[in-house]
C-alpha cells in the first residue's frame, strides 16, 4: 500500500509541477500577483510529495519488499541494511528519483529564501525549474518508474552490484546529483533574465550562492568518487579519465568559470552575455553526463542503464532545454551589453583569462569523451581514446591556470599594474622555484612532473596566502594580524579554496613522478623488498563475510627492522550476483600510503601480489576537502545572504517622493 501511495504522490507532483510551470510564469507576463504567488504553495508540495515518493521507495528497500522490481534487481535479504539504503540510488530508476526530489528541493529553496528577489523575476525563475521537473516526472513515469510490481513475487532478491556495497559509494551519487542538479538554479536564473531582457549586478549577486553551492557539491561527489576509485577497484589509480568520471568534471569545470564571471557581473556589470552562456551550458553539461551515463552509447564500468530509449528521452530533454536556451540567448544578446570597461591588466582581464582557459579545458575533455561515439557513428571506426590523450591536451591549460592564477587574484579592478601585483608575489615565486629545484636535484633519473608540481603546488598556496595577506594593508604586524582576522569570510573562502587547488596539484604530480610499483608471484613466508621497505606474504586464508565469500592475505610491511603496517588485502566473491571484487589493504599516512592488493593464486602454488607505494597520496583528496571546505566558508559570508536586499532597499530609497 505504501508504495502505491508514493507512485500516486508521483502523479500529483507531476501535476502541480504543470500548473507552477504555467500559472507563475503567465501571471509574470501579465503582472498578476495572485497568479505569480502560487508558485511558492506549489514549490513546497512538490518538494513533500516527491519527498514521500522516495521514502516510500526506501521503505521497500529496508524491509525487503521483492514485489517490487526495482528491489527484487537490486537488493538482497542478506545484504547490509547501509547497502539495503543505498541501494535506494544504485540503480537507474531510483537514482532518477533522487535527482527529481532534489531538483524539486533547490526549486522550494529558491522560494523559501527568495525574499530578495522582484516578484516577477522570481514567478519565472520558479516557472523555469518546474518546466524542468516537468520533464523528468514524464521521464520516470514514462520510461524509469520505480514502483512496478511482479506478478509473483520472488522468495529474494538478485542483490546490489559488488562494486556499489562499498561507504564511499553510499555518499558519492548523491553529493554530486546536489552539484548536477545545483547547476539547474543557474540555469533558471538564466532563462528567467533572458525572458526579462535585464542582466545587472544584483544578478550576478543572485546566481552566484547557488553556482557556488553547486560547484562545492561537485567537489565533494568528485573526490569522493575518485577516493573510491583509489581503494575499492584494486588498480592503484584514482582517475581513469572513464566517460562518466569526465561527465561530472565538465560541469565542474564550467561551474568554476561561471562563478569566477558571475564575479565580473556583479562587481563591474561586465560579462553579461558570456555569464549567461555560462550558466546554460554548466546545466548543459550535467544533462550531457545524464545521458551520457544512462543511454548505453559509450561504455563504462559507472553506467546506470544501457537503453536507448531512456537515452533518446535525454536527449530529448537536453534538445529542447539548451536548445530552447540558446535559441533565446540569441534573441536577447542586444539586450546584454557590458557597461564596464575595463583595461588588459585588471583583474576583469584575469578573470576572462580564468574563463578561456576553463572552458577550453572542458572542450579538450568534451571532445576526448565523445570522439569515441563520432567515430563509430560517422567513420565507421571503433577508437578509444585513454588518458595518454588527456594527459597530453588537457594538462598545458590546468597549467596555466595554476601560473596565471596568484597574479590575476591580486591584479587591482578596472585598471590595474602587473608589476605593483607581482611585487608581493616574488617571495612566493622565488620559494616555488627553490623547492622545484630541490625535488629536481633530489630526485635520480626521473621526469620533471614531481619538481614542476612541486613548484606549482607552492606558487598556488604561496599566492593564495600573499593575496589574503596583501589585504591587511599596511602597518605594524600586529594591526595586520588583527584585520586579517576581520576580514570577510569571502576573502577567507578564497584564500582556502585556491590552496586547495594548489594542494591537489602538488599530490597528483609527486604520486604520479614518485610512486614505487611490484608486481609478482610471491609463496607464503616469502621476503623481499620493495623501495625501503620489506614486504613478507604472511598467510593466505579463505573465509565468509555477510553475504560474500573471501580470499584475505596477511602482509607485513617492515622497514629498518621494525614493523610499520599489517594489511590485510582481499579477494570476495558475492555468490548472488556471481561477480569478484578486490578489496585492497592501504596503510594511509600524510607522507604516503602503502598499497597492497592480492591476486589469484598461481599454479606453482603462489599468489600474485601487488604493492605500491604511493607519496603524498593523501594530499590529493585533502586538497579536494580544502576547495569544498573554501566553498563552504564563502557561502557562510552575510554579503551572499543580504547583499541582494540590501541592493534593493538602497535602490527603493533612491526613488524621489512624489
Amino acid at each position: 500500500m505504501i508504495t502505491e501511495l508514493g507512485h500516486f504522490a508521483l502523479v500529483l507532483g507531476f501535476a502541480i509541477a504543470l500548473v507552477q510551470m504555467v500559472v507563475p510564469f503567465w501571471g509574470a507576463e501579465k503582472g498578476w500577483r495572485g497568479w505569480m504567488a502560487v508558485a511558492d504553495p506549489a514549490a513546497t508540495s512538490q518538494v513533500i510529495l516527491v519527498g514521500f515518493s522516495f521514502a516510500a521507495l526506501t521503505w521497500a528497500f529496508v524491509t525487503s519488499d521483492f514485489s517490487l522490481r526495482l528491489v527484487f534487481e537490486n537488493s538482497h535479504s542478506a545484504k547490509p541494511m547501509l547497502y539495503k539504503i543505498t541501494g535506494v540510488w544504485g540503480n537507474h530508476e531510483g537514482s532518477m528519483l533522487l535527482w527529481l526530489l532534489i531538483l524539486v528541493l533547490f526549486g522550494a529553496f529558491a522560494s523559501w529564501f527568495g525574499g530578495g528577489l522582484r516578484p516577477s523575476f522570481k514567478a519565472r525563475v520558479l516557472a523555469v525549474q518546474a518546466a524542468i521537473s516537468v520533464a523528468f516526472y514524464a521521464f520516470i513515469l514514462f520510461t524509469s518508474n520505480p514502483f512496478l510490481r511482479l506478478a509473483v513475487p520472488p522468495l529474494d532478491g538478485q542483490d546490489l552490484n559488488p562494486l556499489l556495497q562499498d561507504p564511499g559509494l553510499a555518499f558519492h551519487p548523491p553529493f554530486l546529483y546536489l552539484g548536477y542538479v545545483g547547476l539547474s538554479m543557474a540555469f533558471s536564473f538564466a532563462v528567467a533574465a533572458l525572458i526579462e531582457g535585464r542582466v545587472d549586478a544584483a544578478w550576478g549577486r543572485w546566481v552566484r550562492p547557488w553556482t557556488l553551492a553547486a560547484w562545492l557539491f561537485l567537489t565533494v561527489g568528485i573526490a569522493l568518487g575518485s577516493w573510491w576509485a583509489y581503494y575499492e577497484l584494486g588498480w592503484g589509480g584514482f582517475w581513469f579519465w572513464d566517460p562518466v568520471e569526465n561527465a561530472s568534471f565538465m560541469p565542474w569545470l564550467i561551474a568554476a568559470a561561471l562563478l569566477h564571471s558571475a564575479i565580473v557581473v556583479e562587481k563591474r556589470e561586465a560579462l553579461k552575455s558570456w555569464t549567461i552562456l555560462l550558466a546554460i551550458l554548466a546545466f548543459g553539461f550535467s544533462l550531457l553526463g545524464t545521458f551520457i551515463v544512462r543511454s548505453g552509447v559509450l561504455t563504462s564500468v559507472h553506467a546506470f542503464a544501457n537503453d536507448p530509449e531512456r537515452g533518446v528521452f535525454i536527449l530529448a530533454i537536453l534538445g529542447v532545454f539548451v536548445g530552447g536556451a540558446l535559441t533565446l540567448y540569441a534573441a536577447r544578446a542586444n539586450t546584454m551589453r557590458a557597461t564596464g570597461a575595463f583595461s588588459t591588466v585588471s583583474r576583469e582581464s584575469a578573470l576572462v583569462l580564468n574563463n578561456v582557459l576553463l572552458a577550453v579545458s572542458a572542450f579538450v575533455v568534451f571532445v576526448g569523451t565523445i570522439w569515441p561515439l563520432f567515430a563509430e557513428m560517422v567513420l565507421g571506426r571503433t577508437l578509444s581514446v585513454g588518458a595518454p590523450f588527456f594527459d597530453a591536451a588537457f594538462s598545458p591549460f590546468f597549467v596555466a591556470i595554476a601560473l596565471v592564477l596568484p597574479v590575476g587574484a591580486m591584479v587591482a579592478w578596472k585598471r590595474g599594474k602587473l608589476g605593483r601585483a607581482a611585487q608581493p608575489l616574488w617571495p612566493v615565486a622565488v620559494l616555488a622555484v627553490a623547492l622545484g629545484a630541490l625535488a629536481f636535484a633530489l630526485q635520480t633519473g626521473r621526469s620533471a612532473l614531481g619538481p614542476v608540481g612541486v613548484a606549482l603546488g607552492v606558487w598556488v598556496v604561496g599566492g593564495a596566502f600573499a593575496d589574503l595577506w596583501s589585504r591587511t594593508g599596511r602597518g605594524p604586524l600586529g594591526q595586520r594580524f588583527g584585520r586579517l582576522t576581520r576580514l570577510p569570510r569571502g576573502d577567507w573562502g578564497k584564500t582556502v579554496a585556491h590552496a586547495g587547488l594548489g594542494v591537489t596539484i602538488f599530490g597528483i604530480a609527486a604520486m604520479l613522478a614518485w610512486q614505487q610499483e611490484d608486481i609478482r608471484v610471491a609463496q607464503e613466508g616469502e621476503t623481499y623488498e620493495v623501495g625501503a621497505y620489506e614486504v613478507t606474504l604472511n598467510d593466505v586464508q579463505e573465509g565468509r563475510g555477510p553475504n560474500y565469500r573471501t580470499t584475505m592475505a596477511e602482509i607485513e610491511m617492515m622497514r629498518d627492522g621494525r614493523q610499520v603496517a599489517l594489511l590485510y588485502p582481499e579477494k570476495r566473491v558475492y555468490p548472488v550476483a556471481a561477480m569478484p571484487t578486490t578489496e585492497a589493504a592501504i596503510d594511509n599516512g600524510v607522507l604516503r600510503d602503502l598499497y597492497v592488493v592480492i591476486g589469484d593464486e598461481q599454479d606453482n602454488g603462489g599468489w600474485a601480489v601487488r604493492v605500491y607505494i604511493k607519496p603524498f597520496a593523501n594530499w590529493i583528496w585533502g586538497g579536494a576537502i580544502l576547495m569544498a571546505l573554501g566553498g563552504l566558508i564563502s557561502l557562510s559570508d552575510r554579503r551572499l545572504r543580504i547583499g541582494v536586499a540590501a541592493a534593493k532597499t538602497r535602490s527603493v530609497r533612491q526613488v524621489p517622493a512624489e
